[in-house]
C-alpha cells in the first residue's frame, strides 16, 4: 500500500521576503530528518510534479518544499539578481527558512539545478547542520553549454511557447523570474562564478545526479563535485536522460535516492568517488 502524504500549506517570511511552502507528512512518519527540496532556476512546487511527496511516502520521512523569492506564489522579484543569489539563497535564505517552519535537526537536503548549487552551498557553509545532500544536474562552474541552454531557452521565451507555459506555475512572477535567471547567467562576468573551493568544506554523504543528455551541463559537474567534497560520495550517471532526471528517469532516481538515504539514516554509508 502506498503511503498517504498530508500536504500542509504555509507561507513564512525569510531574508525580509515572503515565500510559500508546503509540509510533507507522511500518515506513518518514520523518525529521522526532514527532506528538504530546493527547486531549479525556472521552477516551483508544482513543477516537481509530485515527486517530493513521492519519496518522502517511499521513506516514510518528512518532507518541505517551498518557492523562493520571485516563484510561484511567493512574494515577486524586484530588480535584478546579484552574483551572487545562489550563496545568500544558501547561507541566509535557508537557514531561515529552516528555523521558521521549526526544522531544528540537521535536514537531507535534495536539490535540483540551481537548487543543487543551493545544496551545496548550504553544506559547505554549515557542515554540521547537515545530515545529507543530493544534487540533482547542479552547477559548480559555469561551461559553455549551459550558456547555450540558456541562450535556448532565452529564445524559446521570446519566440515560443515557454513563457505561456511558465506562466500557469509563476503568475505575475513570471518575467522577473525568467530575466532575473537568465540575464544573471549571460552576464559576461558571470563566467568566472564558482564554488569549487567551497566543495572541501562539505563532509556530509553526498548523492551526485546528471542525466547523460543534460542540456545544461556535463559529467565534469560531476566529477569536479564528487572529487571536491570531503564526505563519502556516490555519483549516477543516468543514460538517455536530460536536465530533470526526477521526471525523465523517475523510478530510477526515486529508487536509488530511497536507498541512498536508508543507507544516511541507518549510518550504513559505504559509497566512493
Amino acid at each position: 500500500m502506498t503511503e498517504q502524504v498530508h500536504h500542509h500549506r504555509l507561507t513564512l517570511q525569510a531574508a525580509g521576503h515572503r515565500l510559500y511552502a508546503e509540509r510533507l507528512i507522511p500518515s506513518h512518519a518514520a523518525a529521522g530528518p526532514t527532506l528538504v527540496f530546493l527547486h531549479e532556476g525556472l521552477g516551483s512546487i508544482a513543477q516537481w510534479r509530485g515527486f517530493p511527496a513521492q519519496l518522502c511516502a517511499q521513506t516514510g520521512l518528512p518532507g518541505l518544499v517551498y518557492e523562493r523569492w520571485g516563484y510561484g506564489h511567493s512574494e515577486i522579484l524586484t530588480g535584478p539578481r546579484p552574483n551572487d543569489y545562489l550563496q545568500r539563497e544558501a547561507q541566509d535564505t535557508l537557514p531561515e527558512v529552516l528555523e521558521n517552519c521549526g526544522i531544528t535537526d540537521p535536514p537531507i537536503l535534495f536539490g535540483h539545478s540551481d537548487g543543487g548549487s543551493i545544496a551545496l552551498l548550504f553544506a559547505a557553509a554549515y557542515p554540521q547542520s547537515t545530515h545529507a545532500v543530493i544534487c540533482e544536474a547542479a552547477h559548480v562552474f559555469v561551461e559553455e553549454k549551459c550558456l547555450t541552454g540558456i541562450q535556448r531557452a532565452r529564445d524559446a521565451y521570446q519566440q515560443g511557447d515557454l513563457r505561456q507555459r511558465l506562466r500557469r506555475y509563476h503568475g505575475d512572477n513570471i518575467d522577473a523570474m525568467f530575466l532575473g535567471w537568465c540575464e544573471t547567467w549571460l552576464r559576461p562576468d558571470y563566467r568566472n562564478w564558482n564554488i569549487e573551493a567551497e566543495l572541501p568544506r562539505i563532509s556530509c554523504p553526498t548523492l551526485v545526479i546528471q542525466g547523460e543528455s543534460d542540456e545544461y551541463g556535463t559529467l565534469a559537474q560531476v566529477d569536479v563535485i564528487a572529487a571536491g567534497v570531503t564526505g563519502p560520495t556516490e555519483t549516477l550517471w543516468i543514460p538517455d536522460c536530460g536536465h530533470v532526471p526526477h521526471h525523465q528517469a523517475r523510478e530510477t532516481v526515486l529508487d536509488t535516492t530511497a536507498r541512498f538515504i536508508a543507507d544516511v539514516c541507518a549510518n550504513r554509508v559505504n559509497m566512493h568517488p
